[in-house]
């Protein structure tokens, strides 16, 4: 690889994110970048996060130091560096031993003293990025490159912000970034290739170390090239660019090939997560081009910043951004009074608050607090609201979301929104704003309709754009495997790429049709089954409840959980076929009386989601074990709708109503013998459970420690969906719950309950063609299955895979299409902007992930019947017709 030295080469920086600097393949791509920049003359200089969740596990080891309980997560830092550096056939090296070593004193501190200072927070979080550079450096000189090792901190230090608290100076420090000749001669000192750290800096009064903010990485590496004096800044990360929406959420969104510096603010500002919004200023201040591109696909071309964009009106992008708290002051003093918003926005200003929206009229005043850089705590929003109190009438909503248009020139192109304002018509909209820099549009809703709400505008607004050389191809296009005219249409190895003679035979006999694969069901229970922590695992069965694939789950051992008194009865069924012992569960939801007597009847075990029953019914539930479903605070998974925890959600007893919960159980003899939660669904990330189980535990240890025996976590267990997922790493999930079940009393176990994991592969959606239609861009393809049948793209934007089992000989040409049903509903979408083989009237299309929350959510809407069922089991098929 080139070595070679020369004073006078340009600097590029290359910032590379955790889950680029997390596996061995990147680092073997990061040598081969940097490797490049150093063959076009230039000098690169890396800057790199933290590997992949190691800031999480770092803020999780300071709270578990407070209890005590920082062995098993200082171990955890441990084994993560250590699996990279055996993946990467190195010798962990020395100063990440150090840092390790810093880390376990610390911990110990934090336990001794009992509190954790913004200094000490600091200087632990900036572990990761000390650790992974060293870790970085012996990849790169293990792939040949001369790297050297330099600590930021040494040439990076904070301004002065003279009314800052301590949290600020040292937790949201600030850095100036004028040209620094001492830093360039130092860094053109250093080495060929300079390996350094994003996200920290040093106080310069006292030394101490400073952070930049969480996603801070992007700063430091914009920083860092405006005061190099760099050529360009390239951010490297784990998708291709900016995009017109979130593609994991709008998989039609298409890659932003270039904007200007002030659109690529306003998309980072409103909610776009690639890139950190701080880091413009630094890039556009000194005219310095600005990229990002994703690191496992190199080739791809990314999104170009610069003033050198297109400039002339035009829609961008549409985002959206959650944790919005709004603050409403209305009071008729406020007319013709001056000084009152001076006033006002003091308080604001003496709680550290930052204002981001503001709308105001005659008799009052609208604002949003910045998710961005306030935490806003409940003492604080009471505070808050006290405050304002005294001067108006100050109510504030919480859990809101803002969703903005961004584009330069937004009043040019109203015209063009008209139409879409319809879209508003059944939203509770709490705001509307335009920027005065006419660069967005923002209106701010409630937090569970803003993803259907992007889905919708984006739709409406960015789909049939063409000819504009600012957008480039769609996330589904760009992250497919490349494709040749030979290959067949799916972009991953699955059950039904293999059946497909199987499955073009079962269409003869009527489409639409669901087909399921119970082997494949079998193959996902057995999974679940040879997981070590779990004391039990059940299917929920409202995924699925066809007999057939019941008993695949009942045989392989797992129990059933149920939502319904006919789902009881079917569990029950199933289970006594196989004489199985595994739980039934019940869970009802403000259900009636009677549903609950019946579940105690049918031996289940009986779930408590609300103090209703217990106070309303108390003879039903006398003397009697139950379980109580816990609202843990927050949600998660891949669309709101599905999000099942935090106050928007109907689900579970709130953290508030224990104390009445515990006094009722008493005076009823009620014996809450395990808790329930349930926070979403379709996770793929391992750890995301592991807040509701530190929840529960808290909650045992407060109000029942002596009677609770089962901590059911739920579901959730998300399966890949769309081109560039991870699948769930079920090794990693496993020994998160190992880590949950020790904060568990001796005694106590593990309950998971999934659905959509056993049986979404498993199944399919055949259907065919019926017509074909051409309006302007968009190419139709109208099957004869709809949302009556499948719901869940027009319900929450869904993805499944979607292709052309009749065209697989190469053939046909490659079309990108929107595929349709013949409901009649604007709504009625299966698939936008994918790429099927030419498909021709009576070719058969597969529909794929279609196995969960597909034909149990059917209905004949239209008068039009769902598709019929068809169970394949190896050679063996029958159908229920």
């Amino acid at each position: 690889m080139h070595s070679t030295s020369s004073p006078h080469r340009p600097f590029v920086v290359l910032k590379f994110g955790g889950t680029s600097v997390a596996q061995a393949d990147r680092w073997r791509i990061i040598a081969e970048l940097a490797d490049h920049r150093r063959s076009e003359g230039l000098r690169p200089i890396l800057v790199c996060s933290a590997l992949s969740g190691v800031s999480d596990r770092l803020v999780a080891l300071l709270d578990q130091a407070l209890a005590g309980e920082h062995a098993q997560p200082l171990e955890a830092l441990r084994a993560i560096h250590q699996r990279l550096a055996d993946a990467l056939v190195v010798t962990l090296p020395v100063a990440v031993d150090r840092q390790l070593a810093f880390l376990s004193r610390m911990a110990e501190g934090v336990h001794l003293v009992g509190e954790v200072s913004p200094r000490l927070r600091a200087r632990v979080l900036a572990c990761g990025e000390l650790m992974s550079t060293g870790l970085g450096v012996a990849a790169l000189q293990a792939h040949g490159l001369d790297a050297v090792w330099v600590d930021v901190r040494d040439h990076l230090t904070t301004a002065a912000l003279p009314d800052a608290s301590a949290a600020q100076r040292y937790l949201q420090a600030h850095c100036t970034s004028a040209p620094d000749p001492s830093l360039q001669y130092a860094f053109t000192q250093a080495g060929a290739v300079v390996v350094t750290q994003g996200f920290i800096a040093r106080q310069p009064d006292t030394g101490d170390t400073a952070l930049l903010g969480r996603g801070g990485s992007d700063t430091s590496a914009a920083i860092l090239a405006a005061r190099l004096e760099a050529c360009r800044c390239e951010i490297w990360t784990d998708v291709p660019g900016l995009f017109t929406a979130n593609p994991k959420a709008v998989p039609s969104a298409r890659l932003l090939r270039s904007v200007d510096y002030a659109e690529a603010q306003e998309i980072a500002s409103m909610g776009a997560k690639v890139l950190h919004p701080r880091c413009i200023a630094p890039v556009h201040a000194a005219g310095i081009p600005l990229s990002v591109h994703c690191t496992p696909r190199p080739e791809l071309p990314g999104s170009q910043i610069g003033g050198s964009a297109p400039t002339g009106p035009g829609l961008k992008a549409v985002v959206s951004r959650g944790g919005v708290t709004l603050v409403s002051m209305e009071t008729v003093g406020m007319w013709q009074k001056p000084g009152f918003l001076a006033e006002a926005f003091a308080i604001f200003s003496a709680l550290s608050l930052s204002i981001d929206l503001v709308a105001t009229s005659e008799s009052s005043v609208t604002v949003t607090l910045d998710p961005s850089c306030t935490a806003l705590e409940p003492d604080v929003l009471t505070t808050l609201l006290s405050r304002l109190n005294r001067i108006c009438r100050a109510e504030a909503r919480t859990h809101l979301a803002a969703v903005s248009l961004v584009g330069r020139g937004i009043r040019a192109i109203l015209h063009r929104l008209a139409p879409v304002f319809e879209l508003f018509e059944e939203q509770r909209i709490h705001l509307l704003s335009q920027a005065a820099n006419d660069l967005n549009l923002t209106v701010v809703v409630d937090h569970d309709q803003a993803d259907r709400l992007v889905q919708q505008l984006h739709g409406a607004l960015l789909t049939e754009v063409e000819g504009a050389s600012w957008l480039g191809a769609t996330w589904s296009a760009l992250m497919e495997p490349k494709q040749t005219e030979t290959q067949a249409p799916p972009t991953r190895e699955t059950w039904w790429t293999r059946s497909r003679t199987v499955l073009l035979k079962e269409a003869e006999r009527g489409t639409p049709a669901y087909v399921y694969a119970a082997p494949v069901v079998t193959a996902a229970a057995r999974r679940l089954m040879s997981l070590r922590t779990p004391a039990a695992v059940l299917y929920a069965m409202k995924a699925n409840a066809h007999p057939a694939l019941l008993k695949c789950v009942v045989e392989a051992g797992l129990g059933i959980e149920c939502v319904s008194p006919e789902e009881v009865r079917r569990g029950r069924a199933a289970l006594d076929a196989v004489g199985s012992s595994a739980p039934l569960l019940f869970t009802p939801n403000f259900a009636h009386q009677r549903e609950y007597v019946a579940g105690f009847a049918a031996g289940a075990v009986v779930t408590l989601d609300n103090l209703h029953p217990l106070s309303a019914w108390p003879e039903v539930f006398a003397g009697r074990e139950v379980f109580v479903r816990i609202d843990p605070g927050g949600g998660a998974g891949h669309h709101a709708h599905v999000r099942t925890a935090g106050a928007r959600s109907k689900f579970g007893v709130s953290q508030e109503q224990l104390p009445e919960l515990v006094a009722l159980c008493e005076a009823h003899a009620v014996k809450v013998v395990g808790l329930h939660a349930h926070v979403g669904s379709g996770i793929r990330d391992p750890r995301a459970w592991e807040r509701t189980g530190t929840v529960l535990a808290e909650v045992i240890a407060a109000f029942f420690p002596d009677t609770v025996r089962t901590v059911d976590l739920g579901g959730g267990l998300g399966v890949v969906e769309k081109p560039g997922q991870v699948p769930l790493d079920l090794a990693a999930f496993d020994a998160s719950l190992a880590s949950l079940q020790a904060l568990l009393p001796d005694g106590c176990g593990l309950w998971l309950e999934p659905g959509r994991y056993l049986v979404a592969e498993a199944g399919v959606l055949l259907t065919r063609v019926t017509q074909r239609k051409t309006k302007g861009p968009i190419r139709y393809v109208g099957v004869d299955v709809g949302m009556n049948t499948l719901i869940r793209p027009a319900l929450y934007g869904a993805w499944h895979d979607i292709v052309n089992l009749s065209q697989t000989d190469g053939a046909a040409e490659w079309e990108e299409v929107d595929v349709v049903g013949p409901i009649c509903e604007t709504g009625d979408v299966l698939g936008r902007a994918r790429r099927l083989r030419a498909p021709r009237e009576g070719d058969v299309v597969l529909i794929g992930t279609a196995g969960a929350y597909g034909r149990v959510m059917s209905s004949s809407y239209n008068l039009r019947e769902p598709a019929r069922e068809v169970v394949l089991d190896g050679a063996l098929e029958h159908a229920d017709h």
